[in-house]
């Protein structure tokens, strides 16, 4: 589920396959419910320490001892959505520059050590938050936390690499959105949904912002925002609590903590009045397709129990062959080549939850669109059976088995909840939360939420 990695990697929100297979590489990080049970050791029981250092940084150690691989990740607790007015792509253009040198660490040493000990290195910005990981074997933790920690506090920039890393990055939206139909209707999407919270605004950034921002843009962010008491270290793998601790204390607990408050963005996205749509013709595209966005709370904004009957719900909808819209859709009216249903349910604010196909052979657009339609409407109307949500609900928490067998995807679900200020508790505890949720729990959230005034409907179709 989690390949080499590709830095930077930002998937269209109009791709929802690509971005439901990059899962974690994305702006979007979703909070699924396989890895949050994921969480439980084969015993039953989390195997996980926590500690918080006395500058304030939270570490997290995730022991398992397969093989002998250690997993690294410092998360940063700011990313896209904390750029300041004026200046999106501000904290991703800064991931890109982080790895130009520092004080004492010429620019590119750190990448090349990771490399000489045939370990993987990667860095990835969404809106919540920005991270910097690398794969090593156990002696080598001690080397990457000295490398990481002094690039915490010691970066140095000069104008001779703003502008070619500029170039880079808009090379890199050129090649992920302008030359995507998806990517491209994808920003227009998320930019009427979100009328007033920066999720609207691309983790990449506008262009003609891109091309303005400075050095003093990009050191004023990093002294700004990265600093051990908004970041949280979690390392997984062939290691033991004590050492990492003791690890931790001799690096990065020896950073002076930041001066003040970390700056946190204060604007809340009102609730939506009326529904809105879009429409996007482009003559790479072949086979149209349609997409509706709903804004709804995520985990972190929800009411007790809410964002696990939304989990529960898009599996319903979509989480098997006997899903509402796999069978009535393709398997019983040949409609569709393909329909599903998506909770994105780790977001700091309001998130989405969506629902996509594409037509098959002589039918449209919108006879997806009134097929999905007529989905949603019978469950808002009727309501889901008992049979469907034990059918579903057993279907996820039987899969969290196979999601054991990567301590990166641990180590990527410890980091998004902390970093989005969860508790450890919320990880060990959502299983038995995901079995509390009842039929009428689920029915009330479609009937709240999946209402037309609260959505947002696209369509990517042939330019002829």
């Amino acid at each position: 589920m989690i390949p080499a990695l590709i830095r930077c990697r930002e998937v269209p929100i109009q791709n929802v396959r690509l971005r439901l297979a990059t899962i974690f590489l994305s702006i979007l990080c979703l909070l699924s419910a396989s890895a949050f049970a994921a969480a439980k050791t084969q015993a039953g029981k989390p195997d996980v320490s926590r500690f918080q250092l006395e500058n304030g940084m939270e570490v997290v150690v995730i022991p398992d001892r397969r093989a002998p691989v250690v997993t690294h990740m410092v998360w940063y607790k700011s990313g896209s959505s904390n750029d300041p007015p004026g200046k999106s792509g501000l904290a991703h253009f800064l991931e890109h520059l982080m790895f130009k040198g520092t004080k004492t660490v010429p620019a590119g040493e750190f990448s090349s050590k990771v490399a000489e000990i045939g370990g993987q290195e990667n860095a990835f910005t969404t809106v919540d938050f920005t991270v910097y990981y690398q794969k090593v074997s156990p002696e080598a933790l001690a080397m990457v936390m000295g490398y990481e920690a002094d690039r915490m506090v010691n970066l140095v920039l000069t104008e001779a690499v703003i502008e070619p890393e500029k170039n880079v990055v808009l090379e890199e939206r050129r090649s992920r959105v302008d030359s995507s139909p998806g990517g491209i209707l994808g920003e227009t999407v998320a930019a009427i949904l979100y009328k007033h919270h920066p999720y609207g605004t691309p983790i990449i950034g506008w262009a003609h912002e891109i091309e303005s921002l400075t050095l003093e843009d990009a050191m004023g962010f990093y002294k700004t925002h990265y600093r051990p008491d908004n970041a949280v270290l979690v390392v997984a793998g062939d290691v033991e609590a004590q050492q990492v601790l003791e690890l931790a204390n001799g690096t990065y607990g020896k950073l002076a903590p930041g001066n003040g408050a970390v700056p946190v963005n204060p604007i809340v996205e009102p609730e939506p009045v009326a529904a809105r749509s879009a429409e996007y013709f482009d003559e790479r595209v072949t086979t149209p397709s349609f997409e509706r966005f709903y804004l709804v709370p995520s985990y972190q904004t929800a009411q007790a129990g809410e964002a696990e009957a939304l989990d529960l719900l898009a599996s319903i909808l979509s989480g098997s062959s006997t899903a509402r819209l796999y069978r009535k859709l393709i398997v019983e009216d040949e409609v569709a080549t393909s329909a599903g249903a998506w909770f994105q349910g780790a977001s700091r604010g309001q998130t989405r939850f969506g629902l996509y196909g594409r037509p098959r052979g002589k039918y449209s657009v919108e006879d997806v669109e009134q097929a999905i339609a007529g989905v949603v409407d019978d469950i808002i109307e009727h309501g889901v059976t008992q049979e469907e949500l034990d059918r579903q609900r057993n279907s996820l928490l039987k899969s969290v088995i196979f999601e054991r067998d990567s301590q990166t995807t641990l180590a990527r679900l410890y980091g998004t909840v902390l970093s989005l200020g969860g508790k450890v508790e919320d990880i060990h505890e959502w299983p038995e939360r995901i079995s509390a949720v009842t039929v009428e729990d689920i029915n009330q959230v479609a009937r709240k939420y999946l209402r037309p005034h609260r959505s947002v409907t696209s369509y990517l179709r042939p330019k002829s």
